[in-house]
């Protein structure tokens, strides 16, 4: 039985890396061997160097070379991550390929080529997708300061992802007027199936 693989992504400000915390939390209170996984993974050699591209904003890199930046930061650790899922390990993504492809894509890059270079890479079970149902919410004020959090760019963000709501793993969930409490109760109703270990393989991203 292999454990499984579950992604959590959502637009800034959606409690995503909250809910992240909650979750960890939740599964090492149930003694379920887990890891975290964040995406774009910084203390690698490809992470650092998306770290200053991130950070710097004088940093120049064109569109399309950031993107295989952040494809290639994810390829330089799947093996690991691989390992841990065969040894029964739970592997949770704080985001993934989704959002590496709707950050692109909303800088103007075809979508089928975003997609690309992370064919090959394991799908995950399950991915929850938190977002908002009124879309003012999404351009909300109290982003940070690097190069994607801006309220402008983050609703293009939005729009790009609803492209993955037709996945068999995806599920959206609407955080608008819920509590923290509210939210990681979801959370945990759906990813509970998931727990028991898996056998079927890994899907993969494909064209």
């Amino acid at each position: 039985m292999r454990g499984a693989l579950i992604a959590i992504e959502g637009l800034d400000r959606t409690g995503k890396t909250t809910q992240t915390e909650r979750l960890l939390a939740k599964l090492k209170e149930l003694n379920i061997t887990h890891k975290l996984v964040k995406f774009p993974k910084r203390d690698t050699q490809i992470g650092k160097l998306i770290n200053t591209y991130l950070t710097e904003k004088s940093f120049d890199l064109n569109d399309q070379a950031a993107h295989l930046l952040f494809s290639a930061n994810r390829w330089e650790v799947i093996e690991e991550i691989k390992k841990d899922l065969q040894d029964g390990t739970v592997v949770i993504l704080d985001r993934y390929v989704y959002s590496g492809v709707a950050y692109s894509a909303a800088k103007g890059l075809d979508f089928q080529w975003c997609l690309s270079p992370d064919i090959g890479l394991p799908k995950p079970d399950l991915t929850i997708f938190l977002k908002f149902r009124q879309s003012e919410n999404a351009s909300r004020a109290g982003f940070g300061d690097e190069r994607y959090e801006v309220a402008e760019f983050q609703e293009k963000v939005k729009h790009i992802f609803e492209n993955f709501s037709t996945n068999s793993e995806w599920s959206p969930l609407y955080v608008d007027g819920l509590s923290i409490d509210q939210v990681h109760g979801k959370i945990w109703a759906l990813l509970q199936k998931y727990l028991g270990g898996l056998d079927n393989g890994l899907q993969v991203f494909s064209i």
